[in-house]
């Protein structure tokens, strides 16, 4: 049987010290763009294939990044995990996706069996817990969708334009009833949206009913099932998630109110599903690919060591408008 490399026979090789191969391999200390030239034919000509255990309990890292999202149901967060892996992949890291069903004591049990596991660093799309325990993580940690703590990397979508943008759009359509269906307070992505559609409606002469709604769809339709029931004329419907519209669309069909000719519908995130539905849910799109792919780019530099240019940054959104919203005025 063929012995495999070692570390010792890569380093001979290439014709550099054994350590100079171990910076190479561990991303860490100076190693010239010769050196490493050669390390790494070596390592193609050798087969060389690292021992990640024996290199996890030396360096206190691995390869792996955690990823923990609030709700994996909700469509929004497997796409914007999509991003994530695939741009882990590309640098050579494995994403671990852990669902915390947006319960804080989840969240504690993920981060400490991945800190036991020497993972390289943390993108949350979830705040259950104090800023203060992400901060003394002492791991590379980005904030994705919600923000942490402002020394925390963050990297969401601009809500609160967002929200003026499909508020705006009601409005040019004669929306006059308005229904603004938030999400739970004191979640930051939910609180901008809300202010946004304040912003928008101020000094209107319409209409407008706040209520607050979970990111669910069966809990959206519920609700609005029963403020459709219960207050008259209502002509326009803006949900903080695609979600939450997909389940006013389902309790408007069901109610045998007509959309968009009775009632208008818009959504906010920009998933998938809201291109599938019929009709085609009016949407402010978020690009949540960018959102995951720049998050993780964003941890890798953090790892690296990198300096980051922008310690917060925001994603534009844009309408796009679909079957659940008139595109003529009245």
């Amino acid at each position: 049987m063929k012995q495999l490399a070692n570390i010792r026979d890569v380093a001979k090789e290439a014709g550099v010290s054994v350590a100079s191969v171990s910076r190479y391999l561990n991303k860490k200390g100076y190693i010239s763009e010769e050196a490493k030239k050669k390390v790494q034919s070596a390592i193609e000509l050798l087969g060389y294939k690292p021992n990640l255990v024996a290199r996890s309990l030396s360096t206190k890292q691995t390869n792996l990044i955690g990823l923990i999202v609030p709700d994996i149901t909700n469509p929004f967060f497997p796409e914007l995990a999509r991003a994530v892996e695939d741009v882990a992949l590309s640098y050579g890291y494995t994403v671990i996706l852990c669902n915390s069903d947006e319960e804080a004591e989840k969240e504690i049990n993920y981060i400490e069996m991945l800190k036991q596991k020497y993972v390289a660093g943390f993108i949350v799309a979830t705040n259950q817990l104090q800023a203060s325990h992400y901060e003394d993580l002492d791991i590379p940690i980005v904030a994705l969708d919600r923000m942490i703590h402002d020394s925390i990397p963050t990297v969401s979508s601009n809500n609160i334009e967002g929200a003026r943008l499909g508020t705006s759009y009601l409005l040019e359509q004669n929306c006059q009833n308005i229904v603004f269906m938030r999400g739970p307070s004191g979640l930051g992505p939910a609180d901008d949206r809300l202010a946004g559609f304040l912003e928008a409606i101020e000094g209107k002469d319409i209409t407008s009913h706040i209520i607050e709604c979970p990111f669910n769809f069966e809990h959206s339709e519920r609700i609005a099932k029963k403020f459709l029931t219960e207050i008259e004329g209502i002509d326009g419907i803006f949900a903080s998630t695609d979600v939450s519209a997909a389940g006013a669309l389902k309790a408007a069909y069901s109610l045998g109110i007509s959309v968009p000719s009775n009632v208008q519908i818009i959504g906010f995130d920009g998933i998938a599903l809201a291109g599938m539905l019929t009709p085609g849910l009016t949407t402010v799109a978020q690009d949540i690919y960018k959102l995951g792919a720049i998050a993780m780019r964003m941890l890798i530099k953090k790892i690296e060591d990198i300096e980051l240019d922008d310690k917060v940054i925001q994603v534009p959104v844009e309408l796009v408008v679909r079957g659940t919203t008139r595109s003529e005025l009245r």
